[in-house]
This record gives structure tokens, C-alpha cells and sequence, in this order.
């Protein structure tokens, strides 16, 4: 494993960038972002990472305290890699401004697919604001395109999902890209008649007030 750089600045900038600066660590955090993740889903999701990168990134992300590792038992036993409780504090809110910086860098919608991250970036993620979900509270389970996104949300922030989810939400990662960045007034509310929500009437409205959906 490659010695750890560092910037050797006691700024809270140099001792963030310290931990993320490195290639490719803010985007495994992106993919954890979305629910627990097997190494081979990081590898599929993270193209052209090599695996010894990937385990040593995980293994420094594991020593900042930011992701937890858990084995679980026969008849699954599988490792799975998550947010710690600190990488939910902490993580959701770098991603989103850094999404927010690169959201009109994007390629036209209409350029090619969408991917089912970038979906949930869109649908999920930009839009958070802590003041409009201050009260929202529950289990959600996004379905986008086949791949399954699952958080909670905690005192307007969002955190692991524990049990069922009170919401599922079904969704193509073009129509919730086109709902929050379609060109015209008119495709956006056309995409967002696409997504469906199942669960009771008054969480599913909390859910589409909170996001805008």
C-alpha cells in the first residue's frame, strides 16, 4: 500500500482533502451513498478502478471512521460496505455541493442514457435542503432503472435506512434527471407524472413536498 499524502496544513480544508483528496475516493463514497455495497457492485459501478485501489481506498475510509464494514453470515456471507454514522453526518452535504458545482457541466439530457446515480442525484440528493425536511422522518426505497437506492431521513438530514421503508419510489433515471433539469416547464411536470410512489397517502406527500416531486 502507498504511503498516505498529506498536505501537512492544520486547515480544516487541508485535513478534509487529507482523507478525500485522492482519486477516485469521493466517488466510492458517492456509491455508498445509496445504501450498502458489495466490493464487486464498486467495482461494476466504478470502471476503470483498479482492485487494489478500491481496497486501499475503502481501508483509508475505514480508518477516517467515514465507512463500516460487515461481514455477514452463511447462507449470504458476503462483505458489505456502508456510511459509517460520521460518513452520514458528514458525506451527504460534500456530495451535493460538489453535484450542485458540476449539475450545468452535464451532457444534454437527450445526448444519451442517464445513469441510475445520476437519477438519484437529481431526484434525491441536490435538492435536499435540511430546512424543508426538518420534519421529515421514515424509510425510503428509490427503484431506478433496476438498481435499488435506499436511505432515511433524521431531522433534516438523511441517514442509514433501518427496516422497511415507509415510501418506495419507481422511477427512470432520464425522468427524474429531466423532472429536476428538464428544459421546459412542460417536460419537467411530463417526466415527474412518470414516477410512481407506493405507501401511505400523508408519507408519500411528505416525501414529494420535501423534494419537490
Amino acid at each position: 500500500m502507498s504511503a498516505r499524502k498529506s498536505y501537512n496544513q492544520n486547515c480544516p480544508i487541508a485535513k478534509s482533502l487529507d482523507i478525500l483528496g485522492e482519486r477516485w475516493t469521493l466517488l466510492i463514497l458517492r456509491e455508498l451513498l445509496g445504501g450498502p455495497r458489495r466490493y464487486s457492485d464498486l467495482r461494476a459501478e466504478l470502471p476503470g478502478i483498479a482492485t487494489n485501489l478500491l481496497a486501499e481506498r475503502l481501508k483509508e475510509l475505514q480508518d477516517a471512521g467515514l465507512v463500516d464494514r460487515a461481514e455477514l453470515p452463511p447462507p449470504i456471507a458476503r462483505t458489505l460496505y456502508s456510511l459509517s454514522d460520521a460518513g452520514w453526518q458528514r458525506v451527504p452535504s460534500i456530495l451535493q455541493s460538489i453535484a450542485w458545482l458540476g449539475l450545468d457541466r452535464l451532457d444534454p439530457l437527450e445526448a444519451g442514457p442517464v445513469a441510475p446515480l445520476t437519477g438519484f442525484l437529481a431526484g434525491f440528493v441536490i435538492p435536499l435542503d435540511p430546512l424543508k425536511t426538518t420534519g421529515l422522518a421514515g424509510v425510503y426505497r428509490v427503484e431506478i432503472d433496476g438498481r435499488r437506492f435506499e436511505f432515511a431521513m433524521d431531522q433534516g438530514r438523511m441517514a442509514a435506512a433501518h427496516g422497511q421503508p415507509d415510501v418506495i419510489v419507481t422511477a427512470s433515471a432520464a425522468d427524474l434527471a429531466t423532472a429536476r433539469l428538464g428544459s421546459t416547464d412542460a417536460k419537467r411536470k411530463t417526466a415527474l407524472r412518470h414516477v410512481t410512489f407506493e405507501g401511505e397517502r400523508d408519507a408519500v406527500e411528505a416525501l414529494r413536498a420535501a423534494f419537490s416531486l
